[in-house]
């Protein structure tokens, strides 16, 4: 493709998008293909074609719009009437108010307030496109500015000029870590070699997180675009997408992108003319969590098995078949082609001094409003689940919220006002993590959460080092032991010490941060551990002091 075909194809399909009267957007991912919207777009296209609409109506199937918990969605045009809790006999109903900025006042019920601060306090940088565009149609991606940045690269900057765009922009790695992306792609920049790589991270394990699995599924072609662009940068022609198998939309959305993109020569040889040649293929995980460390990672891409292994030498000088190589998240890939755009000065506007930029976060648990939100660094924990959020449900009160996932902890309601950035989040014993967010109410018992992690992190263990191995084990025993009534109060002191340990001795990252959940719960919720220790042992009082006949045999687990 030449620099100039790209903007003669995108004015062509905005030309046909204009010249259709209206488009009705059907959210096709996951989440809501799994409460059947497909079938509502099945359903819309036949009255369509029933009516003879066929030049005035278009429906597309779009990414996500947010608010999962309220699907399948439909969104009329660009903007309102957006429509929730669709059944495809509603669809009709639909048509019937296309004409009207208000949608049909018989399904008024149905209408999404978009000027709730779900909606209104989000800032979209990296889900911007996601509801607007077809992720199936390469045109439809064009038309929205899908690779106008990549052009941009590789026609007016050198790769030194994009890696200082990205590090004066402060984007920092999207994937837990908050590793500044500017300094890691200059580090395999200057890294020698015959052969670079660079991959892109979808393995997505956190129990209750689908970001990155929304954008491949919602914008594939700007992940492939940001590989692009960070391959041009750090001088890799090859880049690979290593996404679990659990997610079967989001591969298949990929490989079609990946196919289109070659098609249209912006991927392969030559790329809009230049001696710039990159290309992309697609390695599916087994579901391994600690496939998700960079270093078991690139085993499992090789053909091994998916096990970390000591660093240094760190990917950087010594990846992917012993090469250089670059690894980031999807969700960091996705933020790259927006930066380039709209320049680094405006990226860093965005945020706080040392956390930049948008966060996807994936809200879960006891909340009015469920879903995917992208909010600026800063904001606080309590705007997001009493604004955003739109509180825990009637007749419950908040008693926590985990960020980070399994490696995550457990927040109180004390520091509910600290702002969202990678160093607040440290200081109290959590971590931003990939943007899991679970809310509990006052059901939760506290040392349950703390087991139920644990006992994630204990199952998907690698098993290589001893602390991770072991520690996991018995740091979950001691958890269950205490939960099941058996505690004693000196076991607190042990489970701490344990969690230390595995803390600062395990090999890689799920070990180190594994005891996340126990320590913040802990610190935190003591009251709970103490609460069920005490009760155990009135428990176990009651069973030896109660009347029972001679040959009765008190249970073991009872007085032990």
């Amino acid at each position: 493709m030449k620099p100039e075909d790209l903007a003669s194809l995108a004015d062509k399909q905005r030309a046909i998008n204009a010249a259709c009267k209206h488009r009705i957007g059907v959210c096709t991912e996951s989440g809501c293909v799994s409460s059947q919207s497909d079938q509502i777009a099945a359903k819309f296209n036949e009255l369509v074609k029933s009516r003879g609409l066929q030049k005035d109506v278009r429906v597309v199937g779009v990414g996500c719009m947010g608010l999962c918990g309220n699907g399948p969605m439909v969104k009329i045009d660009d903007g309102a009437p957006m429509y929730q809790n669709v059944t495809p006999e509603h669809c009709a109903a639909i048509l019937d108010g296309l004409d009207s900025p208000l949608g049909n006042p018989q399904l008024r019920h149905l209408l999404c307030d978009l000027n709730q601060p779900f909606f209104r306090r989000q800032k979209l940088v990296v889900r911007s496109n996601s509801g607007l565009i077809d992720p199936e149609d390469i045109n439809d991606c064009i038309a929205h500015g899908a690779y106008e940045s990549l052009l941009k690269v590789l026609t007016e900057l050198s790769p030194t000029d994009v890696i200082n765009q990205i590090t004066l922009s402060g984007l920092r790695g999207r994937g837990g870590a908050g590793f500044p992306t500017g300094l890691k792609w200059s580090t395999v920049a200057k890294a020698g070699g015959p052969s670079k790589f660079v991959i892109c991270n979808g393995d997505e394990g956190d129990p209750g997180a689908f970001m990155d699995r929304s954008v491949m599924e919602g914008d594939p072609h700007r992940v492939i675009e940001g590989m692009a662009i960070a391959a041009y940068a750090v001088g890799a022609d090859h880049g690979v997408i290593y996404v679990r198998a659990e997610y079967p939309l989001a591969v298949k959305r990929l490989t079609r992108a990946i196919n289109q993109a070659m098609r249209h020569e912006l991927l392969g040889n030559s790329l809009f003319g230049t001696r710039f040649n990159f290309n992309i293929e697609i390695r599916l995980g087994a579901g391994a969590f600690v496939c998700g460390e960079e270093t078991a990672l690139i085993a499992s891409v090789e053909g091994n098995r998916g096990v970390p292994r000591p660093r240094p030498p760190y990917p950087a000088n010594s990846g992917l078949y012993g090469c250089p190589t670059l690894i980031n998240n999807v969700e960091t890939y996705a933020t790259i082609a927006p930066i380039i755009r709209e320049g680094a000065a405006w990226f860093a506007a965005i945020g706080t001094a040392k956390s930049k930029g948008t966060k996807i976060f994936a809200l879960t648990g006891a909340v009015q409003n469920t879903g995917l939100i992208e909010v600026p660094m800063g904001i606080s924990l309590r705007d997001i689940v009493f604004d955003l959020g739109g509180g825990v449900p009637a007749g419950r009160t908040f008693k926590a919220i985990q960020t980070g996932g399994p490696s995550g902890g457990c927040i109180c309601g004390q520091n509910l006002d600290i702002p969202l950035d990678y160093e607040s989040l440290a200081a109290i014993g959590s971590i931003m993590g990939s943007g899991g967010m679970i809310v509990m109410d006052d059901t939760s018992n506290m040392v349950d959460v703390a087991r139920f992690f644990m006992e994630f992190c204990m199952s998907e263990s690698c098993g290589k080092c001893v602390p991770c191995r072991v520690g996991t084990w018995q740091i979950h025993h001691l958890l269950d032991r205490i939960y099941k009534g058996h505690g004693a109060p000196e076991d607190l002191v042990l489970l701490k010490e344990l969690c230390e340990m595995v803390k600062a001795t395990s090999l890689c990252g799920l070990g180190q941060s594994a005891p996340n959940p126990v320590l913040s719960t802990l610190r935190n919720f003591e009251s709970d551990y103490l609460a069920l220790i005490e009760k155990g042992r009135a428990d176990r009082e009651a069973a030896l002091s109660g009347p029972h006949d001679s040959g009765t045999t008190v249970p073991l687990e009872v007085i032990s």
